[in-house]
């Protein structure tokens, strides 16, 4: 059966195809996990650069649910939370959108634990540029506007002067030198193996053309 006859015969039924590819043990983790501090890391660096508090990896429990914030940020001045979610690529559309509303939910209480009194509550989501991540955004363009309405120029002017709530997605490149998988990763390639190809024998031809 193709993935394609099995997409459909899922899709039919109401459920979701998920295909995992494991690839060199925990080295892809490693990788992953590296990517996205990096893409953090801009992100703590954009968001002080204009006068916010920021809190990273903020954990919470409350009334059974659990989870995590990557960024958590606060705009004394306006009294403006900002949730940020941070994906090294364009993930499963509906549990993040689904994830971030309820993070966004939960948020002013997580943040009065920091003495942060909010009085509007905003939601970002942060991709690592690439032009596979944009064309997935594109590919499903409805989804992610009615989402995520602002967008990159929108949402650095929004981050300078932030007014009201906002929900937005913005595009993030990576540190020099880095990227979603790393460049020791990208000069990987599979190799066939010598025994693996095939043997091509020269055999002479008569005058038209036949063997």
């Amino acid at each position: 059966m193709t993935v394609g006859s099995l997409v459909r015969a899922a899709s039919a039924v109401g459920a979701v195809v998920d295909v995992r590819l494991p690839w060199n043990g925990e080295q892809l983790d490693r990788l992953l996990d590296e990517a996205h501090a990096s893409l953090v890391d801009r992100v703590v660096v954009l968001l002080r650069r204009h006068g916010w508090d920021v809190a990273v990896e903020v954990s919470f429990a409350i009334w059974g649910e659990r989870g995590s914030i990557d960024v958590l940020a606060y705009h004394a001045a306006t009294r403006t939370l900002l949730v940020v979610e941070v994906k090294t690529v364009v993930p499963d559309s509906q549990a993040t959108i689904h994830g971030l509303d309820r993070k966004a939910r939960l948020a002013p209480q997580i943040a009065l634990e920091r003495g942060w009194e909010s009085g509007s509550v905003a939601r970002l989501l942060v991709v690592g540029s690439s032009a596979t991540s944009r064309h997935r955004v594109t590919r499903l363009d409805a989804t992610y506007s009615a989402a995520f309405p602002a967008r990159p120029a929108a949402v650095r002017a929004w981050l300078r002067r932030p007014v009201g709530a906002m929900s937005g997605l913005l595009f993030v490149a990576y540190a020099p030198g880095r990227s979603g998988t790393s460049a020791a990763a990208a000069r990987q390639r599979v190799r066939r193996s010598v025994a693996a190809r095939p043997r091509v024998e020269k055999r002479a031809t008569d005058p038209d053309g036949s063997v």
